[in-house]
């Protein structure tokens, strides 16, 4: 199957998907910060996809830096007249004047070692952000907002630790690579003062690592690593031990789980985001992509802090609280 034949694929698995309350939508406006990410490109691709088979009559007004780029990012549904660009950034926020009824904020750093060589811009850009978002949640009387945060607000599980939405991680502010997992349960905290104090219907959703069409080439992450490997047929070469364990994330499950708990979840509250059933360590995934390619892989054990990789993880999410608002993985089958 080639990528274009799986982008729609993925977007009809999306717009199929039962327990997204779909009718909420209808002739309302989402205001997308992140939007040519990865994350915020399938969102925008899915909520284009599903206006137009479900009838929804919904608007996007998507925040983007660069508009060339954008346009080419949704080239493919973004001339069916449901998206409209507003240009800028969260760090320069624009005044918008349209009014807004729902709102998704995807807009971080997200390259590791952007969090070391630039920790005091990565921890700016996340409260800045947050706060001018929640502003204006609050200004247009949303009915929900859902900031996407990380599994990285846990720190360091135990190993067999199943991590649930009622803890949060110890991380020193002594760490720099800290600048990302710390400014991320800064804004989840921002998110909760504001529902608490202000009634912003504020929600955060807990993504663990994300992967699925859209991926630049050249992304840093260590999946997107693997499948250069195995276009480029050269082995596997890690640069740690790849004891770090994960549970990952398809794309279109990743857009399911934050669409569900936009509409469906509770105020004030935070979701972690995972198939549970993906949850391996790298070097096991290393060796079953290698497998699967005829490659090998090979061992250049490196300094991980001189070169942004976190400590070994067990990021075992739960992700029962989820479940229970009707959210399923599914995508990518």
């Amino acid at each position: 199957m080639n990528t274009n034949e799986q982008f729609y694929r993925d977007m009809e698995y999306i717009s199929n998907a039962e327990f997204i309350p779909w009718e909420k939508l209808k002739n309302k406006t989402i205001f997308i910060t992140g939007a040519t990410g990865l994350i915020g490109h399938t969102l925008v691709n899915s909520l284009l996809y599903a206006n137009q088979k479900r009838g929804l009559d919904l608007k996007i007004l998507a925040l983007v830096r660069d508009l060339e780029r954008a346009r080419g990012r949704f080239k493919e549904l973004g001339r069916r007249g449901a998206l409209a660009y507003v240009h800028g950034s969260v760090e320069a926020f624009p005044a918008i004047t349209e009014p807004i009824d729902y709102i998704i904020h995807g807009a971080s750093q997200t390259a590791s070692k952007a969090f070391v060589d630039f920790p005091v811009e990565t921890i700016m850009t996340a409260l800045k952000g947050t706060e001018d978002v929640l502003k204006l949640a609050m200004d247009k009387k949303v009915a929900g907002v859902v900031y996407l945060s990380s599994m990285e607000v846990y720190g360091y599980p135990k190993k067999g630790h199943k991590a649930t939405e009622s803890e949060i991680g110890a991380l020193s502010p002594l760490d720099v690579r800290n600048s990302y997992p710390i400014s991320k349960i800064q804004c989840e905290s921002l998110c909760y003062a504001y529902a608490k104090e202000y009634g912003v219907p504020a929600k955060s959703v807990r993504l663990t690592q994300t992967f699925g069409p859209g991926v630049n080439y050249n992304d840093g992450r260590i999946f997107a690593e693997f499948a250069r490997c195995v276009i480029e047929k050269r082995d596997i070469v890690l640069k740690t031990k790849g004891e770090t364990e994960r549970s990952y994330l398809y794309t279109a499950d990743a857009a399911t789980a934050i669409l569900t708990v936009l509409l469906k979840g509770r105020a004030g509250q935070a979701y972690n985001a995972a198939n549970e059933e993906t949850y391996c360590s790298i070097a096991q995934m290393a060796e079953k992509v290698a497998k699967q390619g005829g490659m090998q892989v090979r061992y250049d054990i490196q300094d991980e802090s001189s070169n942004g990789y976190p400590k070994a993880l067990y990021m075992d999410l739960d992700t029962k609280r989820l479940q229970d608002l009707g959210w399923a993985p599914g995508g990518g089958t």
